[in-house]
């Protein structure tokens, strides 16, 4: 894939990113092309098999999809892959993680991020655009949007019902780890305290059910991913 020119008049810092492919990903060309579009750089695909990430990277990606056919549970398999004690390793060092939708399930399973991703609360896989609020903006994936501010995201997913404790859920409220909310009567999948997206301890650490990356151009139907990439983009660059 060859990387794009960034979008005219957009100042673009250094800021290397690598996408993790895993069997049955299908979103990885997905984030990959909106991290060329607006850095204009080449993004690293990093096979699931290998051990290590390339030298010098800044963002790693879990992408959405169906790694290894969702067998057992979702992401599952995934968080046993060769190439996860590398990403846990880039975490703990402060690097940026995003996992999107399946990437956000293989970061529970791997524990990285607390709770679980049960089955949609209608049993039902959905598939539409949903509104979100922005529950946070202090973050280095959210610094770009406003605290409370609407923008709308696409969801594909049959298990995004974040579930967790309550104790859980009290202190992801009070340490302001709540990255992204379904707005009122948005929330598709049944999530505890309408939760799409939660950040880590460290808040380097990211799990989004919703899809950023698929509203990075107008001709997609919107841009509301585009200033988490671009929140990225400014802090680790």
């Amino acid at each position: 894939m060859r990387a794009k020119a960034p979008i005219p008049g957009l100042m673009v810092p250094s800021m290397r990113a690598a996408v993790i492919v895993f069997p049955a990903s299908n979103c990885d060309r997905d984030a990959a092309s909106a991290l060329e579009e607006l850095t204009g750089q080449k993004t690293q695909m990093v096979w699931h098999q290998q051990n290590e990430l390339p030298a010098g990277v800044d963002l790693v990606v879990l992408p959405g999809g169906f790694s290894y056919g969702d067998y057992l549970r979702t992401g599952a398999m995934a968080a046993h892959s060769n190439i996860m004690p590398a990403v846990r390793a880039h975490a703990d060092r402060g690097g940026a993680v995003l996992g999107i939708c399946n990437g956000f399930q293989v970061l529970t399973e791997t524990h990285m991020l607390p709770g679980v991703l049960m089955r949609n609360a209608g049993l039902k896989f959905v598939c539409h655009m949903t509104e979100l609020v922005v529950s946070e903006s202090q973050s280095a994936f959210t610094r770009k949007y406003t605290a409370g501010q609407h923008v709308t995201f696409p969801v594909a997913h049959g298990e995004g019902n974040y579930t967790a404790d309550e104790a859980t859920l009290d202190r992801l409220e009070g340490e302001g780890r709540v990255a992204f909310r379904y707005a009122p009567g948005h929330n598709c999948n049944g999530s505890m305290r309408d939760i799409a997206g939660i950040l880590s301890e460290k808040r380097n650490v990211l799990g989004l059910m919703p899809h950023p990356e698929r509203v990075c151009d107008p001709l997609l139907g919107g841009t509301d991913g585009r200033a988490l990439f671009q929140s990225l983009i400014e802090t680790l660059g």
